[in-house]
Protein backbone atom coordinates (compact mmCIF):
# COMPACT_ATOMS: atom_id res chain seq x y z
CA UNK A 1 0.00 0.00 0.00
CA UNK A 2 2.99 2.23 -1.15
CA UNK A 3 2.24 5.61 -3.38
CA UNK A 4 3.47 8.61 -4.19
CA UNK A 5 0.32 10.68 -3.74
CA UNK A 6 -3.03 9.45 -1.41
CA UNK A 7 -5.90 11.67 -2.09
CA UNK A 8 -8.17 11.70 0.53
CA UNK A 9 -12.10 12.58 -0.45
CA UNK A 10 -14.05 10.66 -3.18
CA UNK A 11 -16.07 13.86 -3.99
CA UNK A 12 -16.35 15.87 -7.05
CA UNK A 13 -13.01 17.97 -5.83
CA UNK A 14 -11.14 14.96 -4.86
CA UNK A 15 -12.33 12.86 -8.12
CA UNK A 16 -10.66 16.07 -10.41
CA UNK A 17 -7.93 15.83 -8.96
CA UNK A 18 -7.27 12.52 -8.83
CA UNK A 19 -7.87 12.95 -12.63
CA UNK A 20 -5.95 15.87 -13.40
CA UNK A 21 -2.77 14.35 -11.58
CA UNK A 22 -2.92 10.98 -13.49
CA UNK A 23 -3.51 13.05 -17.04
CA UNK A 24 -0.78 15.24 -16.28
CA UNK A 25 1.78 12.41 -15.31
CA UNK A 26 0.55 8.70 -15.63
CA UNK A 27 3.58 7.19 -14.43
CA UNK A 28 2.53 8.36 -10.54
CA UNK A 29 1.08 5.78 -8.48
CA UNK A 30 -1.87 7.34 -6.77
CA UNK A 31 -4.65 6.16 -4.70
CA UNK A 32 -7.83 7.88 -3.53
CA UNK A 33 -9.70 7.02 -0.16
CA UNK A 34 -13.35 7.67 0.34
CA UNK A 35 -15.13 7.05 3.40
CA UNK A 36 -18.41 5.35 2.31
CA UNK A 37 -19.36 2.50 0.30
CA UNK A 38 -19.70 5.05 -2.94
CA UNK A 39 -18.26 8.00 -4.31
CA UNK A 40 -19.86 11.63 -4.48
CA UNK A 41 -22.03 11.10 -1.43
CA UNK A 42 -22.36 14.28 0.07
CA UNK A 43 -21.61 17.59 -1.37
CA UNK A 44 -21.53 16.82 -4.89
CA UNK A 45 -24.47 14.15 -4.56
CA UNK A 46 -26.93 16.59 -2.66
CA UNK A 47 -25.96 18.95 -5.49
CA UNK A 48 -28.56 21.34 -7.37
CA UNK A 49 -27.27 20.82 -10.55
CA UNK A 50 -26.03 24.47 -11.66
CA UNK A 51 -22.90 25.41 -14.19
CA UNK A 52 -22.24 28.48 -12.95
CA UNK A 53 -20.72 31.53 -14.97
CA UNK A 54 -18.62 33.19 -12.41
CA UNK A 55 -20.68 36.39 -12.09
CA UNK A 56 -21.02 36.65 -8.40
CA UNK A 57 -17.22 36.38 -7.34
CA UNK A 58 -14.63 38.99 -6.72
CA UNK A 59 -12.16 39.95 -9.41
CA UNK A 60 -8.78 37.91 -9.16
CA UNK A 61 -10.05 35.71 -6.53
CA UNK A 62 -9.45 31.59 -6.64
CA UNK A 63 -13.43 31.46 -6.89
CA UNK A 64 -13.17 33.74 -9.91
CA UNK A 65 -10.63 32.65 -11.48
CA UNK A 66 -11.16 29.15 -10.85
CA UNK A 67 -14.86 29.10 -11.52
CA UNK A 68 -14.35 30.49 -15.57
CA UNK A 69 -11.76 28.66 -16.05
CA UNK A 70 -13.26 25.38 -14.65
CA UNK A 71 -17.03 26.15 -16.86
CA UNK A 72 -14.60 26.01 -19.88
CA UNK A 73 -13.15 22.66 -18.75
CA UNK A 74 -16.29 21.49 -17.50
CA UNK A 75 -17.93 22.04 -20.73
CA UNK A 76 -15.47 20.53 -22.77
CA UNK A 77 -15.09 17.56 -20.77
CA UNK A 78 -18.69 16.37 -21.01
CA UNK A 79 -18.42 17.11 -24.87
CA UNK A 80 -15.83 14.84 -25.03
CA UNK A 81 -17.53 12.60 -22.55
CA UNK A 82 -20.98 12.59 -23.51
CA UNK A 83 -22.49 14.49 -20.70
CA UNK A 84 -25.60 16.06 -21.23
CA UNK A 85 -25.98 19.82 -19.54
CA UNK A 86 -28.25 22.73 -20.51
CA UNK A 87 -26.85 26.19 -21.14
CA UNK A 88 -30.41 27.30 -20.17
CA UNK A 89 -29.33 30.66 -19.01
CA UNK A 90 -30.73 32.58 -15.92
CA UNK A 91 -32.14 35.71 -15.00
CA UNK A 92 -31.29 37.67 -11.28
CA UNK A 93 -33.89 39.48 -10.24
CA UNK A 94 -34.32 42.93 -7.83
CA UNK A 95 -38.02 42.94 -6.84
CA UNK A 96 -37.47 46.29 -4.40
CA UNK A 97 -35.25 49.29 -5.58
CA UNK A 98 -32.97 48.83 -2.39
CA UNK A 99 -31.70 46.08 -3.84
CA UNK A 100 -30.57 47.78 -6.94
CA UNK A 101 -26.94 49.01 -5.85
CA UNK A 102 -26.12 44.92 -4.89
CA UNK A 103 -27.46 44.28 -8.74
CA UNK A 104 -25.10 46.50 -10.67
CA UNK A 105 -22.01 45.63 -8.11
CA UNK A 106 -22.69 41.69 -9.41
CA UNK A 107 -23.09 43.38 -13.02
CA UNK A 108 -19.50 44.81 -12.98
CA UNK A 109 -18.22 41.88 -11.58
CA UNK A 110 -19.87 40.17 -14.55
CA UNK A 111 -17.79 42.24 -16.87
CA UNK A 112 -14.62 42.72 -14.94
CA UNK A 113 -14.54 38.56 -15.06
CA UNK A 114 -14.92 38.81 -18.61
CA UNK A 115 -18.63 37.08 -19.17
CA UNK A 116 -19.45 37.78 -22.40
CA UNK A 117 -23.59 38.31 -23.42
CA UNK A 118 -24.69 39.57 -19.97
CA UNK A 119 -26.93 41.74 -20.05
CA UNK A 120 -29.19 44.46 -18.19
CA UNK A 121 -32.71 43.48 -18.68
CA UNK A 122 -36.06 45.76 -17.75
CA UNK A 123 -38.99 44.07 -15.82
CA UNK A 124 -40.80 43.78 -18.97
CA UNK A 125 -38.00 41.81 -20.22
CA UNK A 126 -37.57 39.74 -17.35
CA UNK A 127 -41.43 39.20 -18.13
CA UNK A 128 -40.35 38.23 -21.78
CA UNK A 129 -37.70 35.32 -20.17
CA UNK A 130 -39.72 34.22 -17.44
CA UNK A 131 -43.32 35.17 -17.55
CA UNK A 132 -44.61 34.24 -14.69
CA UNK A 133 -41.12 36.39 -12.95
CA UNK A 134 -41.75 39.83 -10.77
CA UNK A 135 -38.85 42.31 -10.62
CA UNK A 136 -38.51 45.98 -11.27
CA UNK A 137 -34.75 45.12 -12.87
CA UNK A 138 -32.47 42.06 -13.24
CA UNK A 139 -29.49 40.84 -14.96
CA UNK A 140 -29.71 37.91 -17.90
CA UNK A 141 -26.75 35.48 -17.66
CA UNK A 142 -26.46 33.53 -20.96
CA UNK A 143 -23.64 31.55 -19.64
CA UNK A 144 -25.73 29.77 -16.17
CA UNK A 145 -26.64 25.56 -16.77
CA UNK A 146 -27.78 22.50 -15.62
CA UNK A 147 -26.40 19.32 -15.25
CA UNK A 148 -25.79 16.00 -13.07
CA UNK A 149 -22.66 16.55 -10.98
CA UNK A 150 -22.94 13.11 -9.73
CA UNK A 151 -22.69 11.67 -13.13
CA UNK A 152 -19.54 13.89 -13.79
CA UNK A 153 -17.62 12.89 -10.89
CA UNK A 154 -18.47 9.41 -11.49
CA UNK A 155 -16.70 9.91 -14.75
CA UNK A 156 -13.32 11.27 -13.74
CA UNK A 157 -13.24 8.64 -11.16
CA UNK A 158 -13.83 5.86 -14.13
CA UNK A 159 -10.97 8.09 -16.11
CA UNK A 160 -9.18 8.04 -13.42
CA UNK A 161 -8.94 4.15 -12.76
CA UNK A 162 -8.71 3.95 -16.65
CA UNK A 163 -5.58 6.09 -16.58
CA UNK A 164 -4.14 3.43 -13.68
CA UNK A 165 -5.54 4.73 -10.46
CA UNK A 166 -6.83 2.87 -7.80
CA UNK A 167 -9.89 4.31 -5.27
CA UNK A 168 -10.60 2.32 -2.19
CA UNK A 169 -13.97 3.49 -0.75
CA UNK A 170 -15.37 2.20 2.78
CA UNK A 171 -11.73 3.82 4.33
CA UNK A 172 -12.40 6.21 6.94
CA UNK A 173 -9.19 7.87 7.82
CA UNK A 174 -8.36 7.81 11.43
CA UNK A 175 -4.80 9.31 11.91
CA UNK A 176 -2.02 10.44 9.61
CA UNK A 177 1.81 9.74 11.04
CA UNK A 178 4.59 11.45 9.55
CA UNK A 179 8.14 8.87 8.58
CA UNK A 180 10.61 9.37 7.01
CA UNK A 181 9.34 9.24 3.51
CA UNK A 182 6.16 11.72 4.08
CA UNK A 183 3.23 10.21 5.59
CA UNK A 184 1.49 6.81 7.13
CA UNK A 185 -2.46 7.49 6.32
CA UNK A 186 -4.46 5.03 8.85
CA UNK A 187 -7.61 3.55 8.18
CA UNK A 188 -10.02 1.29 10.39
CA UNK A 189 -8.75 -1.85 8.56
CA UNK A 190 -5.37 -0.36 6.75
CA UNK A 191 -2.22 1.44 6.32
CA UNK A 192 -1.29 3.05 3.62
CA UNK A 193 2.21 5.03 2.74
CA UNK A 194 2.38 8.23 1.02
CA UNK A 195 5.03 10.80 -0.35
CA UNK A 196 2.38 13.29 -0.34
CA UNK A 197 -1.23 13.47 1.12
CA UNK A 198 -3.43 15.78 -0.78
CA UNK A 199 -6.97 16.30 1.47
CA UNK A 200 -10.20 16.93 -0.07
CA UNK A 201 -12.50 15.68 2.48
CA UNK A 202 -15.01 18.17 2.24
CA UNK A 203 -17.02 18.60 5.67
CA UNK A 204 -14.33 17.12 7.30
CA UNK A 205 -11.71 19.01 5.28
CA UNK A 206 -10.54 20.88 8.62
CA UNK A 207 -10.13 17.60 10.52
CA UNK A 208 -7.91 16.06 8.23
CA UNK A 209 -6.19 19.36 7.86
CA UNK A 210 -5.49 19.45 11.42
CA UNK A 211 -3.33 16.19 11.89
CA UNK A 212 -1.89 17.41 8.94
CA UNK A 213 -0.90 20.55 9.90
CA UNK A 214 -1.53 20.51 13.97
CA UNK A 215 -2.61 23.97 13.75
CA UNK A 216 -5.58 25.64 11.63
CA UNK A 217 -6.99 28.62 12.01
CA UNK A 218 -10.49 27.92 10.55
CA UNK A 219 -13.24 25.37 11.14
CA UNK A 220 -16.02 24.03 9.11
CA UNK A 221 -19.28 25.04 9.63
CA UNK A 222 -22.32 23.20 8.40
CA UNK A 223 -25.07 24.98 7.09
CA UNK A 224 -27.79 22.77 5.12
CA UNK A 225 -30.02 23.90 2.40
CA UNK A 226 -32.74 22.81 2.70
CA UNK A 227 -35.93 22.50 -0.80
CA UNK A 228 -38.92 21.82 -2.11
CA UNK A 229 -40.12 20.53 -5.43
CA UNK A 230 -42.91 22.72 -7.84
CA UNK A 231 -45.70 20.28 -8.40
CA UNK A 232 -45.56 18.77 -11.85
CA UNK A 233 -48.83 21.07 -12.83
CA UNK A 234 -47.03 23.66 -11.97
CA UNK A 235 -43.65 23.61 -13.86
CA UNK A 236 -44.78 25.62 -15.99
CA UNK A 237 -44.49 28.53 -13.92
CA UNK A 238 -40.55 28.34 -14.17
CA UNK A 239 -38.63 28.03 -17.49
CA UNK A 240 -35.34 28.11 -16.64
CA UNK A 241 -33.51 29.38 -13.79
CA UNK A 242 -34.62 32.49 -11.14
CA UNK A 243 -32.37 34.11 -8.47
CA UNK A 244 -33.10 36.79 -6.50
CA UNK A 245 -30.16 39.71 -5.81
CA UNK A 246 -27.45 38.02 -3.18
CA UNK A 247 -27.18 39.16 0.26
CA UNK A 248 -23.44 40.67 -0.16
CA UNK A 249 -22.86 40.49 3.69
CA UNK A 250 -24.44 36.96 3.32
CA UNK A 251 -22.17 33.62 1.85
CA UNK A 252 -25.36 32.07 0.02
CA UNK A 253 -27.52 33.23 -2.65
CA UNK A 254 -30.87 33.14 -1.27
CA UNK A 255 -33.71 31.06 -2.23
CA UNK A 256 -34.23 30.41 -5.85
CA UNK A 257 -35.44 28.08 -8.67
CA UNK A 258 -33.69 25.88 -10.32
CA UNK A 259 -35.30 23.46 -13.58
CA UNK A 260 -33.09 20.14 -12.76
CA UNK A 261 -31.47 18.06 -15.96
CA UNK A 262 -33.73 14.99 -14.80
CA UNK A 263 -36.60 17.29 -14.88
CA UNK A 264 -38.53 18.72 -12.37
CA UNK A 265 -38.22 22.22 -10.47
CA UNK A 266 -36.60 22.89 -6.90
CA UNK A 267 -37.56 25.60 -5.22
CA UNK A 268 -34.70 26.76 -2.16
CA UNK A 269 -32.90 26.32 -0.41
CA UNK A 270 -32.63 27.89 2.84
CA UNK A 271 -29.40 28.19 4.92
CA UNK A 272 -29.77 26.88 8.33
CA UNK A 273 -26.70 25.80 11.10
CA UNK A 274 -26.83 22.08 10.82
CA UNK A 275 -26.04 19.97 14.30
CA UNK A 276 -24.25 17.67 11.84
CA UNK A 277 -22.01 17.97 9.62
CA UNK A 278 -23.68 15.14 7.98
CA UNK A 279 -27.03 16.38 9.12
CA UNK A 280 -29.36 16.16 6.07
CA UNK A 281 -32.37 16.26 8.08
CA UNK A 282 -33.79 18.33 10.98
CA UNK A 283 -33.43 15.84 13.58
CA UNK A 284 -30.32 14.96 12.42
CA UNK A 285 -27.82 16.03 15.73
CA UNK A 286 -24.20 15.04 16.85
CA UNK A 287 -23.59 16.39 20.03
CA UNK A 288 -19.87 15.85 19.58
CA UNK A 289 -19.89 17.91 16.28
CA UNK A 290 -22.42 20.43 17.69
CA UNK A 291 -20.56 21.43 20.97
CA UNK A 292 -17.06 21.62 18.37
CA UNK A 293 -19.02 24.40 16.40
CA UNK A 294 -20.62 25.59 19.16
CA UNK A 295 -17.11 26.00 20.99
CA UNK A 296 -15.34 27.77 18.16
CA UNK A 297 -15.09 31.42 18.73
CA UNK A 298 -15.36 32.67 14.99
CA UNK A 299 -18.94 30.74 15.16
CA UNK A 300 -19.95 32.41 18.25
CA UNK A 301 -19.44 35.63 16.41
CA UNK A 302 -20.70 34.90 13.00
CA UNK A 303 -24.08 34.02 15.30
CA UNK A 304 -23.63 37.18 16.92
CA UNK A 305 -23.92 39.06 14.15
CA UNK A 306 -26.18 37.25 12.02
CA UNK A 307 -28.74 36.31 15.16
CA UNK A 308 -32.12 37.78 12.96
CA UNK A 309 -30.66 35.99 9.46
CA UNK A 310 -30.16 33.09 11.21
CA UNK A 311 -33.46 33.09 12.96
CA UNK A 312 -35.35 33.94 9.94
CA UNK A 313 -33.45 31.15 7.91
CA UNK A 314 -34.63 28.47 10.65
CA UNK A 315 -38.50 29.75 10.72
CA UNK A 316 -38.38 29.38 6.86
CA UNK A 317 -36.91 26.35 7.73
CA UNK A 318 -40.18 24.96 9.82
CA UNK A 319 -42.75 27.37 8.22
CA UNK A 320 -43.41 25.86 4.75
CA UNK A 321 -46.04 29.82 4.73
CA UNK A 322 -42.82 31.73 5.45
CA UNK A 323 -40.86 29.41 2.90
CA UNK A 324 -43.65 29.97 0.72
CA UNK A 325 -43.77 33.92 1.02
CA UNK A 326 -39.86 34.35 0.51
CA UNK A 327 -40.39 32.27 -3.17
CA UNK A 328 -43.45 34.36 -3.79
CA UNK A 329 -41.24 37.59 -4.10
CA UNK A 330 -39.57 36.40 -7.19
CA UNK A 331 -43.21 34.77 -8.39
CA UNK A 332 -46.22 35.71 -6.89
CA UNK A 333 -48.10 32.82 -8.08
CA UNK A 334 -46.83 30.25 -5.88
CA UNK A 335 -48.63 28.86 -3.44
CA UNK A 336 -48.03 27.01 -0.62
CA UNK A 337 -50.16 23.95 -1.62
CA UNK A 338 -47.34 23.98 -5.23
CA UNK A 339 -44.42 22.62 -3.10
CA UNK A 340 -43.83 19.25 -2.05
CA UNK A 341 -40.56 18.68 0.66
CA UNK A 342 -37.39 18.04 -1.97
CA UNK A 343 -34.28 16.94 -0.71
CA UNK A 344 -31.23 18.62 1.26
CA UNK A 345 -27.68 19.67 1.19
CA UNK A 346 -25.20 20.54 3.93
CA UNK A 347 -22.47 23.61 2.53
CA UNK A 348 -19.22 23.47 4.28
CA UNK A 349 -18.33 26.84 5.48
CA UNK A 350 -15.03 27.54 6.26
CA UNK A 351 -15.32 29.99 9.51
CA UNK A 352 -12.42 31.49 10.59
CA UNK A 353 -11.08 32.75 13.90
CA UNK A 354 -12.32 36.28 14.10
CA UNK A 355 -15.94 35.40 12.60
CA UNK A 356 -15.53 35.68 9.24
CA UNK A 357 -17.43 33.20 6.90
CA UNK A 358 -14.54 32.72 4.39
CA UNK A 359 -15.64 33.59 1.04
CA UNK A 360 -12.72 32.48 -1.32
CA UNK A 361 -11.08 29.05 -1.91
CA UNK A 362 -8.49 28.30 0.37
CA UNK A 363 -5.38 25.62 -0.17
CA UNK A 364 -3.05 25.14 2.81
CA UNK A 365 -0.06 22.94 2.77
CA UNK A 366 3.05 21.76 4.28
CA UNK A 367 6.01 19.24 3.50
CA UNK A 368 4.01 15.83 3.00
CA UNK A 369 0.55 17.67 2.46
CA UNK A 370 -1.71 19.82 0.16
CA UNK A 371 -4.81 20.28 2.13
CA UNK A 372 -8.31 21.93 0.31
CA UNK A 373 -10.03 23.68 3.19
CA UNK A 374 -12.68 25.53 1.98
CA UNK A 375 -14.60 24.80 -1.55
CA UNK A 376 -18.29 25.51 -1.75
CA UNK A 377 -20.11 26.52 -4.42
CA UNK A 378 -18.98 27.13 -7.17
CA UNK A 379 -16.07 24.08 -6.40
CA UNK A 380 -18.73 21.97 -8.91
CA UNK A 381 -18.36 24.12 -11.51
CA UNK A 382 -15.00 24.49 -10.99
CA UNK A 383 -13.70 21.21 -10.16
CA UNK A 384 -11.71 20.58 -13.07
CA UNK A 385 -9.29 24.03 -12.35
CA UNK A 386 -9.29 23.33 -8.99
CA UNK A 387 -8.10 19.74 -9.64
CA UNK A 388 -5.28 21.63 -11.81
CA UNK A 389 -4.50 23.69 -9.32
CA UNK A 390 -4.09 21.52 -7.11
CA UNK A 391 -2.30 19.18 -9.49
CA UNK A 392 0.35 21.70 -10.65
CA UNK A 393 1.04 22.29 -6.56
CA UNK A 394 1.21 18.84 -6.44
CA UNK A 395 3.94 18.19 -9.38
CA UNK A 396 6.08 20.94 -8.73
CA UNK A 397 6.49 19.36 -5.56
CA UNK A 398 7.71 15.96 -8.01
CA UNK A 399 9.80 17.71 -10.76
Amino acid sequence: MQYDILIIGGGIVGLATAYRLVEANPRLKIALLEKETALARHQTGNNSGVIHSGIYYKPGSLKARNCIRGYHQLIDFCDRNDIPYDLCGKVIVATDKNELPALENVYQRGLQNGLEGIRKISAQEIREIEPYCTGIEGIFVPQTGIIDYTRVALKYGERFQAAGGTIFTGQKVQDIRSTTSGSEVITQDTAYSAKLVVNCAGLYSDKIAAINLKKVDVRIIPFRGEYYELKKEKHYLVKNLIYPVPDPAFPFLGVHYTRMIGGGVEAGPNAVFAFKREGYRRTDIDMGELAESLAWPGFRKVAAKYWRTGLGEYYRSFSKAAFTRALQKLIPDIRESDLVPGGAGVRAQACDRTGGLVDDFMILENRHSINVCNAPSPAATSSLSIGQTVSEMVLQRFA
